[in-house]
């Protein structure tokens, strides 16, 4: 049986660091500020807006939230958005994805401030990211913690064949990116690939589809490391991943759970992203 990544352990580890930065922070008169903006009625995202809410008021971060109407407009947002760019007391800003259809998405997330995108999807810190900058940039929040994930279970990724299923700007393309970043050669496949030409010869695989079954026990050679990202609701009303988990695990060396993987990485990456801006703010000038 394969080894499991405990994403909910790993998850407090990395939120008792992010605290303790708080703290320090508090210490030099400074408290870090997360605003998020959600425009419209989707229920979804208004529960994930309230667990990011309560999870930053647990850790010390101050937590704005915006909630605007699903007939607010495009000229509306960004007016809020600029404001929320320009102030001082903000050091993170996060707009809830997705918005109402008559309002560019693509095009008001271009219109964060770079300095303050703790989400990674603006175009700056995207280009940053695919040229392996250097430098101090916030990066795509899900993959982000999946790196986390690599480096606490000591997985090398130097050389490895990695395939990233999905290709998404939210997970596949930075996962890939961070991957070639690290040192592994990279596949990116799509819904139209016959995904076990690629994944039968994978030493590493992160599936990231939103479709059950994606990734079998049949598609994945002995050792190989499996990242689930997905989050699916099966048949059964049960929450599952993109990978037949029960399979898989008895040929994988590392595997993440649904739930219980990345997706508690993901808020825990988001918090202390923030705080990170928080202390760059005053690294950056």
């Amino acid at each position: 049986m394969s080894n499991i990544i405990d994403g909910r352990s790993l998850a407090k580890k990395v939120n008792e660091e992010t605290a303790d930065m708080v703290s320090e922070l508090n210490e030099q008169g400074k408290n870090p500020c997360l605003a998020v903006i959600i425009v419209g009625d989707d229920q979804a995202s208004h529960r994930y807006v309230r667990s990011k809410h309560k999870k930053a008021q647990q850790l010390g971060i101050k937590s704005i939230v915006k909630a605007l109407p699903e007939e607010t407009t495009e000229d509306e947002l960004l007016n809020i958005l600029n404001d929320y760019n320009h102030d001082d007391d903000i050091d993170a800003i996060l707009i809830q994805s997705p918005l109402p259809k008559h309002i560019n998405e693509k095009y008001v997330m271009s219109q964060i401030n770079p300095d303050k995108d703790v989400d990674g999807f603006q175009v700056i810190n995207s280009g940053k990211l695919f040229l392996n900058e250097q430098s101090n940039y916030p990066v795509a929040c899900t993959p982000n913690g999946v790196m986390t994930m690599f480096e606490e279970y000591g997985i090398d990724l130097k050389g490895k064949k990695a395939v990233v299923i999905g290709r998404s700007t939210i997970v596949g393309r930075p996962m890939a990116a961070l991957l070639i970043n690290a040192g592994a050669e990279v596949t990116v496949l799509n819904h139209y690939a016959n995904i076990k030409e690629y994944t039968l010869d994978a030493d590493i695989i992160v599936s990231a589809t939103g479709k059950v079954n994606t990734v079998t026990e049949s598609d994945v050679k002995d050792g190989v490391v499996v990242i689930d990202v997905g989050q699916n609701v099966n048949d059964e009303g049960k929450l599952v991943g993109d990978v037949d988990y029960d399979g898989i695990a008895k040929k994988a060396s590392y595997i993440t759970p649904v739930p219980g993987g990345v997706g508690p990485m993901t808020i825990a990456t988001l918090m202390r992203q923030t705080v990170e801006l928080s202390k760059w703010s005053d690294i950056n000038g």
